[in-house]
C-alpha cells in the first residue's frame, strides 16, 4: 500500500503502487484492441457498387496480397507504392516470386468509379503479360434503399 510506520520503531516503510499502471496499460490494451480491425490497408478508392457481386474475398486482406488501386486516371498503386503503368508488370512479377501457393496467386484491381474502361482493361494486360490468369475486380455491394419494399 502507500507507506506503514511501525509501532516498534522500524522506521518508514515504502512500496511501489502498481496498480494505477496496470489500469491504464489495460485502458490502453482494450482502445488498441477496438481502433485495430478499423484500420484498412491500401489506398481509399471509391469502388463502383454491385447488388449481385460475392462476399469479399478474404485473400484481399493478407498482407502478401497483390492488389493494384486506380483512384484517378492514370494514377496507379500497387499496395501503397505509386508507380507508372510500365513498372507495374515487373513490379508484379517481383511479388508473385515470393507466392507459393497456386491458389494465392491472384491479383486485385482496385478501381475508381471514375477511371475510365480503357486504364483499366490497360492495366489488366500488363498483368496478364506476366502470366497471371486469376484477376479479381473489387467492388463495393450496393446496401439496399429502406424505401423499396420486395413486393412493389
Amino acid at each position: 500500500m502507500g507507506m506503514t510506520t511501525g509501532a516498534a520503531g522500524r522506521g518508514v516503510q515504502s512500496e511501489i503502487n502498481v496498480t494505477p499502471m496496470v489500469d491504464i496499460m489495460l485502458v490502453l490494451m482494450i482502445i488498441f484492441m477496438v481502433v485495430t480491425p478499423f484500420l484498412r490497408p491500401g489506398i481509399a478508392v471509391a469502388v463502383p457498387t454491385s447488388m449481385t457481386n460475392p462476399d469479399v474475398d478474404p485473400r484481399i486482406t493478407r498482407e502478401s496480397s497483390i492488389v493494384i488501386s486506380i483512384p484517378n486516371d492514370v494514377e496507379y498503386y500497387l499496395g501503397k507504392k505509386r508507380l507508372r503503368k510500365e513498372e507495374l508488370g515487373e513490379e508484379v512479377r517481383r511479388m508473385l516470386e515470393k507466392i507459393k501457393d497456386e491458389q494465392d496467386r491472384i491479383v486485385f484491381i482496385k478501381s475508381g468509379a471514375g477511371v475510365s474502361y480503357g486504364d483499366v482493361v490497360n492495366v489488366i494486360n500488363e498483368v496478364r503479360k506476366v502470366g497471371v490468369d486469376k484477376i479479381g475486380l473489387v467492388a463495393d455491394k450496393k446496401k439496399k434503399d429502406p424505401g423499396i419494399s420486395a413486393s412493389s
